[in-house]
């Protein structure tokens, strides 16, 4: 029996790279707004761990992978993450 598919209204992969660019536009804001602070630091720093996610998992194609592949670029993601917020804090005093 064949079932008629139900057409998306947006594909995943659409609405993955436009919540991309909301969180791109919400860093952009930010940063052109001038706001600083230990808050706007952490928002911004975990609106681009999102970002990476993101990317990642949709668009590099780890969502179906094992998650020792995952798991590889997380320990890289916070990393990185880790050495920004200690320059960060090296760098107020």
């Amino acid at each position: 029996m064949d079932t008629p598919h139900k057409p998306h209204f947006i594909r995943p992969c659409t609405f993955i790279w436009l919540v991309l660019m909301l969180l791109t536009g919400t860093t952009y804001a930010i940063g052109e707004a001038g706001l600083g602070g230990m808050a706007v630091m952490l928002t911004v720093l975990g609106t681009a761990a999102v970002k990476v996610q993101m990317v990642a998992n949709y668009f590099m194609g780890l969502r179906r992978t094992r998650w020792l592949w995952r798991g590889i670029v997380l320990g890289w993601l916070l990393l990185v993450m880790g050495l920004i917020t200690v320059a960060y804090f090296k760098a107020l005093g």
